[in-house]
């Protein structure tokens, strides 16, 4: 059984944005609501909650930031409706040119998906929540945080 998620709020996307939580957070915020959740070994994996689909292509939780195909699996998951969900919601006008790393569009995208996700079941997107600790922003936006998988 996955987990309880951890509640979305606009300045909790806002921090993902702004690259103020680890990869790893990022992931977690996703996965439960996949369905995923912890093994006991330190894993999370595919649950009976998991769409088919994602439990035969990822049947390990996915590391949406670090590997370029669950990236793109999450793209592809977003019902074309809510594409610009990022946009319209946060008024996020993207990053700038010399703020393109992939982690960073790639934490766009797992917002995105966390706004679809939300829009789906016709649930708000609340202003303010609980935040995990803030990180400054990585010295090293290519690499990121420490912890932090190498991206693929």
């Amino acid at each position: 059984m996955a987990p309880e998620p951890f509640p979305l709020s606009r300045v909790l996307l806002e921090a993902v944005l702004a690259d103020r939580t680890s990869d790893c957070f990022v992931c977690e915020l996703i996965w439960p609501r996949l369905g995923y959740g912890p093994d006991g070994a330190g894993h999370w994996v595919a649950g009976p909650d998991t769409a088919e689909a994602w439990g035969q292509a990822f049947p390990l939780a996915p590391q949406f930031i670090a590997e370029r195909p669950a990236s793109v699996a999450l793209t592809r998951s977003i019902a074309k409706p809510h594409k610009q969900l990022l946009k319209e919601q946060l008024g996020f006008a993207g990053y700038r040119i010399g703020e393109l790393y992939p982690r960073r569009t790639r934490r766009a995208t797992a917002v995105n998906w966390l706004l679809a996700h939300l829009a789906e079941r016709g649930e708000a997107l609340a202003e303010r929540g609980p935040l995990p600790p803030l990180l400054d922003q990585p010295a090293d936006p290519v690499a990121g945080h420490p912890g932090d998988l190498p991206i693929r």
